[in-house]
């Protein structure tokens, strides 16, 4: 459903208020932003947005339904039947309505879409959202490093597998982890979707089936399932995923790969003991069941660096591994990498050659600088400082507001709280509620379908005057739809 916020009325004009609106939907239509079949927003939403009386929407949307543009129906609302080619030509124009519903990729759930609109929206209290505050990302830094250029850098096409420069500094930072990685075994992509991405189109069979923790972030895009494939949820425990029926799920449901978050995991920001990360590497050796290690969160540790990954206690090349700069330098450099045996990552560059024609060279200078120069460790130190205080910050609010309400894990880094509400509440509702009042959530069935007792809470974005103002209201919300 489109909605006019690019738009506002002049209520100074000598045009009255209803022939603007008519004059700005039936522009609209006639230009064909809004072809036929677009519904068009309830008349109170209208009301809403202008901020008018109702019946100023009830008598624009009358003379647009005089001209034959617009048609209310009986459970569908208000839609677009006609425009400037079906009323000048005798062939109609195509309805593209019908073309983006038979897309491949499938949309968002609806709450995901609320989410993602809502984000653009520069006054709402964000206390969800999974990326660095812009007071947190080093502009000023990149600006130096880019005006000093230290070394060339070029427009054109970077290799296949990406930047060999880059990929040689990844070699080096990945053996901290303990990761052993040719720069040969390494894919430079266009940050961690792009990996799943790829993945998807690469390495596996629709109607394969993908493991994943129970709850996952990976519910929340639909990467795999717009390819085919399905996903089986394994149960969690608080050190981390479950292994025990993992031969049994595989062979019942026809498991191929699983997909996991070890480190600071996305939404409950739990870290997988090292038994348990031995115990998981070990059971899907024995399976023959490959394995997804997403470690975007593995360098934002508050007191103690996380386990070695998984990547770094496998010795069959069973696991892919994937990093990136998003979570720690600055999503918009949209640079990632994935690490697994060289035939894998020489079909996956393949197909990326294929998609995009290689990532940013711009982006993927800007981070093979910040690894050599010294930056990234400087940088990295600053902000698990700044995250640790945060997420102090947040407990305390937690504790004093929160105590009666729902409990809560206490995370050793990343960006998450998992807050498990003590009462079910219409979770839907308390989502329409909190953003009514300018503060969005990120409800917990984003992340489990049917969930209607969790929030993930991030620490993250929203400044700590934000953070305050916004989680004490929340628990005032929670204690009213309790009641």
């Amino acid at each position: 459903m489109l909605s006019p916020e690019e738009w506002t009325l002049n209520k100074s004009s000598q045009t009255p208020l209803h022939q603007q609106i008519y004059e700005y939907i039936q522009s609209k239509i006639m230009n064909g932003e809004w072809s036929i079949g677009t519904r068009i927003p309830a008349q109170r939403d209208l009301a809403k947005k202008f901020q008018v009386n109702r019946s100023t929407i009830v008598y624009a949307l009358g003379e647009l339904t005089a001209d034959g543009l617009i048609e209310s129906k009986v459970g569908k609302g208000t839609i677009v039947v006609n425009n400037t080619w079906s009323l000048l030509a005798s062939t109609p124009p195509p309805d593209w309505n019908s073309y983006v519903k038979s897309g491949s990729y499938q949309p968002n759930i609806q709450i995901i879409q609320d989410i993602n609109k809502a984000e653009t929206n520069p006054k709402i209290i964000r206390l969800g959202t999974g990326e660095l505050s812009p007071e947190l990302l080093p502009a000023e830094k990149m600006q130096q490093m880019f005006q000093s250029r230290s070394r060339m850098f070029s427009l054109g096409y970077s290799e296949p597998k990406g930047s060999i420069h880059l990929r040689e500094l990844l070699s080096e930072y990945l053996k901290a982890k303990g990761i052993i990685a040719s720069p040969s075994s390494i894919l430079i992509v266009s940050g961690g979707l792009q990996a799943l991405q790829l993945i998807s189109l690469g390495l596996l069979h629709r109607g394969s089936t993908i493991f994943l923790e129970t709850p996952s972030y990976l519910n929340s895009v639909h990467v795999f399932q717009s390819a085919g494939m399905n996903l089986f949820g394994i149960p969690m425990d608080h050190e981390g995923l479950l292994t025990d029926s993992l031969g049994r799920f595989k062979r019942q449901h026809n498991g191929a790969l699983l997909y996991t978050i070890p480190s600071f995991h996305n939404p409950t920001g739990m870290l997988m003991s090292s038994n348990r990360r031995i115990d998981l590497v070990n059971v899907c050796k024995k399976e023959r069941l490959p394995i997804i290690e997403d470690d975007v969160y593995g360098d934002l540790w508050f007191d103690r660096s996380p386990p070695a990954p998984l990547k770094a206690i496998d010795n069959q090349g069973l696991v892919l591994y994937m990093g990136s700069m998003s979570k720690t330098v600055g999503p918009g450099l949209r640079i990632g990498w994935i690490v697994g045996p060289e035939p894998v990552i020489d079909r996956l560059s393949d197909i990326k050659m294929q998609t995009d024609y290689g990532s940013s060279s711009l982006s993927q200078f800007a981070v093979a600088e910040w690894l050599s120069s010294g930056f990234y460790d400087e940088h990295i130190k600053k902000i698990r400082a700044e995250l640790k205080c945060r997420r102090d910050f947040t407990i305390d609010i937690l504790n004093a507001h929160f105590k009666d309400l729902a409990s809560w894990n206490i995370p050793e880094g990343g960006f998450y709280i998992w807050l498990c509400i003590h009462k079910q509440i219409p979770i839907r509702k308390l989502f329409a509620k909190a953003l009514n009042e300018g503060i969005l959530l990120n409800p917990g069935n984003v992340y489990v379908r049917n969930d209607q007792q969790h929030l993930r809470l991030s620490y993250c974005y929203a400044s700590l005057g934000q953070l305050k103002k916004g989680l004490i209201r929340l628990s005032e919300l929670i204690q009213e739809l309790s009641k």
